[in-house]
This record gives C-alpha cells, sequence and structure tokens, in this order.
C-alpha cells in the first residue's frame, strides 16, 4: 500500500525504466538537433507568431498564470511552508527531505544546462538570437535552454504532491495527484512559450527534462519519512 506521502501512481513508475530512457534520449537529440542548426526556424517562426498574436488583455493573463512556474518566487515559498507545517505535526526532520531533493535535483540539472548551452531568450536582439552557445549572449535574455520554469514546475509540484501527503496524512487521490502534478507544468508550458519568454524547443526541453527529474524522485522511497508524530516518552 502507498504511504500518506506517496501518491498511488509512483508505485508502477519504480517497475517501468522506458519513460525515463524516451524522455533522456528525446532531451538528448532535440539538444544535438539544435547545436547543429536544425529547428532554429522552427523556433523563430512560432515566437515571430505569438508575438504578433498576443493582445494585452491576454498578455497579463497569460503572465499571471505563468507564476506557476516561478521556482524561487512561488513553487519554493509553497513548499516550504507545506514542509513546516509537516513538521509542526510530525515533529520528524525527515519531512524536510522532499524540499531538500527537489532543491538539490533542479539546483545541479537546470542551472549548469542552461549555463552551458548558452542560448539568448526570443527577445534578443543580438546576433543569432536562436543559436546555442551564443558568445553574444548575455544579460537578462541569456541561459533560455531550457526552460526552467517547466522543468522546475514539473519537479516542485511533485515535491507539493509529497508534502500535502504529509500535511494530510492520507495519500492524494489519483485524480488530485495527476491535476496537481499535470495540469500546472500544462499551463506553463503554454504561458511561458507564448509569451515569448522561451522558444518552443526551450519549452519542449524543459518538459522532457523535467519528466526525467520527476521520475528520478518518484523513485525514492519515501516511506521513511514517519506519517504519525513521534510518541512522548513517557
Amino acid at each position: 500500500m502507498p504511504t500518506a506521502i506517496e501518491p498511488r501512481t509512483d508505485q508502477r513508475v519504480r517497475r517501468q525504466w522506458w519513460p525515463d530512457a524516451l524522455a533522456l534520449a528525446g532531451f538528448v537529440a532535440l539538444t544535438v538537433a539544435l547545436a547543429n542548426g536544425h529547428l532554429l526556424a522552427l523556433d523563430e517562426a512560432v515566437a515571430d507568431w505569438v508575438d504578433a498574436h498576443r493582445p494585452a488583455p491576454l498578455y497579463w493573463a497569460l503572465r499571471v498564470l505563468n507564476y506557476l512556474g516561478q521556482g524561487g518566487q512561488v513553487l519554493m515559498p509553497v513548499a516550504l511552508l507545506l514542509t513546516a507545517l509537516a513538521f509542526w505535526r510530525l515533529r520528524s526532520w525527515r519531512v524536510a527531505v522532499p524540499f531538500a531533493a527537489g532543491f538539490v535535483i533542479t539546483y545541479v540539472t537546470i542551472g549548469p544546462l542552461k549555463v552551458w548551452l548558452d542560448r539568448a531568450a526570443p527577445h534578443f536582439s543580438g546576433p543569432d538570437r536562436s543559436i546555442l552557445f551564443n558568445p553574444a549572449s548575455s544579460g537578462a535574455l541569456s541561459m533560455s535552454y531550457p526552460s526552467g520554469h517547466v522543468a522546475n514546475a514539473i519537479v516542485w509540484y511533485f515535491v507539493i504532491a509529497l508534502l500535502l501527503g504529509l500535511v494530510l496524512r492520507t495519500p492524494l487521490s489519483p485524480r488530485a495527484a495527476v491535476l496537481l502534478r499535470v495540469v500546472p507544468p500544462a499551463i506553463v508550458f503554454v504561458t511561458t512559450t507564448y509569451l515569448a519568454f522561451h522558444w518552443i524547443t526551450d519549452s519542449v526541453a524543459g518538459l522532457l527534462l523535467g519528466l526525467v527529474l520527476g521520475r528520478v524522485l518518484a523513485r525514492v522511497p519515501w516511506s521513511f519519512i514517519p506519517t504519525r508524530p513521534a510518541a512522548s516518552p513517557a
């Protein structure tokens, strides 16, 4: 039986490796294709189209929804608050492990990849705006690949689902788990692309990378975290 912290779907994840391999292979293949100059015209066409078809009311609505993928400003504070609530209820420092795992796994992967691949964002005005390894890319519009918003959303909503299981002391229903872990990342994928914060291939890469990272977390046997407070000594 799943514990209060583990969504029921994670029991099946541990038995299947092919989705992990497929997502990782897709991320590598996409990166290699972009590095060799493929799909750049598609990226530019999509970015130019959304810039020409984005009325102001829609822009501001999408800006608000895009905050669903803000790791440092939204998702990490929410996860920290849930961690504090779980600690208050269970009195165990082990409840901090999901937050720590989410922070570490994103910090050592997404950031370094962005720095290494060094791609400018769509609104960059310098030369070769869509290529990887762009020596002219710098400042606020650099480090666009892969999309940190999308990858972070997948990882942090997984962590939030785990923490909710601890706070509520009951596993989320399969429907609730799917809604929480799929719908917000999907919204972030659409908004970050439609706002031209990222090229569409940035968002696809963030999705693939996020799936790999999320499945890594799903393989952790989270049952080592207690779901009841420790008994007080007599």
